[in-house]
């Protein structure tokens, strides 16, 4: 039988329990992303019109499937995006019973920021990088080139800078665990600055875009992002006294 109810870090699960609640979890994701999927493809004129505003045309398809192809791909983007904080909150409830009640207390408040942060960076991405990625690059040598841009290629790319975007503003999450596990202080975090901004650089350079548009407009709000998780870890990111001890004694040994 399915285990639904939430499991407790003092619970001993064998094997096959623990896949039972492995199941449970992949199910009740499986229908989330089935209803959401059957919601968007339902609006599917809705996703369009908002995938296709920051392009401010409409893209062409060039084979019969296509329109039909692409329409259901980009509904499963759409899906994908909107049932992320289930996702998320699933992976969460079936990790989080392995953790001690100290280890839960370090954890809980970052994985609480994960499906917000996740969210605001989509809503960056998409009011922000992705109109200005798109005017840079459909305006690059547009006198030399006759752009037609294929449907299936635009919105795999938008889709993958939306997602993009949305993992690169985990930053806070992964300072604040880095402090919060005593691996780290904000002292360092801001000595180390400069190299923390090239790293930055370099993450924003991988974005699908790969113009120096969308690197520098990510830069941005990714170095706001770290500065203020070195004031977050400050205010809040002072390991429990265990932790603190046991790093203190790793370094002693």
């Amino acid at each position: 039988m399915a285990r639904f109810r939430p499991v407790d870090h003092k619970d001993e699960l064998s094997l096959v329990e623990h896949l039972d609640e492995l199941r449970s979890r992949l199910v009740v994701t499986a229908i989330c992303v089935g209803v959401a999927l059957a919601l968007c493809f339902w609006q599917n004129h809705l996703i369009l019109a908002i995938a296709n505003a920051p392009l401010g045309r409409r893209p062409v398809a060039l084979s019969p499937t296509e329109p039909f192809l692409t329409t259901l791909t980009l509904s499963a983007y759409a899906a994908l995006l909107i049932t992320m904080p289930v996702l998320l909150y699933q992976l969460y409830a079936f990790v989080l019973p392995a953790f001690s009640p100290t280890e839960r207390r370090v954890a809980l408040p970052m994985l609480l920021m994960v499906p917000v942060l996740f969210i605001a960076g989509v809503a960056f991405g998409y009011f922000v990088i992705l109109p200005k990625a798109l005017q840079f690059l459909l305006s690059f040598n547009a006198d030399v080139f006759e752009q037609q841009i294929r449907a299936r290629d635009y919105y795999s790319f938008a889709a993958m800078s939306l997602f993009a975007v949305g993992v690169l503003f985990q930053i806070p999450v992964g300072v604040l665990a880095a402090v919060r596990l005593g691996l780290t202080t904000p002292r360092k975090l801001r000595k180390n600055r400069r190299y923390a901004i090239l790293v930055i650089a370099i993450l924003a350079m991988l974005l699908p875009g790969q113009d120096p548009i969308t690197m520098t407009i990510a830069m941005v709000p990714l170095i706001v992002l770290y500065e203020a998780s070195i004031l977050l870890a400050t205010a809040l990111g002072r390991p429990p006294a265990d932790v603190r001890d046991r790093a203190a004694s790793a370094e002693g040994s």
